[in-house]
């Protein structure tokens, strides 16, 4: 009887583990936000890292995040890391930049989990306003595949975009 139940949990263990690694290699988190904002306004709020981080929805979750900022924190080669123990620890560097449509940047966890993306805001003026694309995508190794599986990665980090979004549309409508 014991000897079953083992074999089962173990076949249920290899499937769960064939499954995981069936999974995409890569993943992609994107969301949108219609601001009733000139392009160049809403671009000021992402392309400065001191502007970023006014709106920034990480930063918020906790007060005590120790941050340093490098020789530039506007433009390509602007540098910005953190250091918490509720978000973690990481940096990110603005790579490219397209005024005022473009901003991408190099997006790198240490804490909890090692991980390097790239973070996309494309701005399109729009009907008086400016429609914000926050994207971030990056590959997904074999444990990010296996926690794939519990945890929906777009559902949560999507909220975080959208709660940043959100208060990154209050911050340039604001007159």
């Amino acid at each position: 009887m014991l000897k079953s139940l083992a074999l089962v949990v173990l076949a249920a263990l290899v499937l769960l583990l064939i499954y995981a690694a069936t999974r995409p290699d890569t993943f992609r988190i994107e969301r949108s936000q219609r601001i009733q904002a000139p392009p160049e306004r809403v671009y000021g709020l992402i392309n400065d890292l001191k502007g970023f981080n006014t709106w920034n929805p990480w930063r918020k979750k906790d007060p005590a995040l120790k941050e340093t900022y490098g020789s530039l924190s506007a433009g390509p080669g602007a540098r910005y890391g953190w250091d918490s123990d509720k978000v973690g620890v990481g940096s990110m560097e603005i790579t490219t930049v397209q005024s005022p449509s473009q901003v991408s940047l190099k997006l790198d966890f240490v804490k909890p989990f090692e991980a390097h993306n790239t973070v996309d805001f494309t701005l399109k003026a729009e009907g008086g306003g400016t429609q914000v694309t926050w994207a971030m995508q990056g590959p997904s190794p074999f444990m990010s595949k296996l926690m794939g599986v519990f945890v929906n990665m777009d559902r949560m980090v999507g909220q975080d975009f959208e709660d940043g979004l959100n208060t990154l549309k209050a911050l340039a409508e604001k007159p």
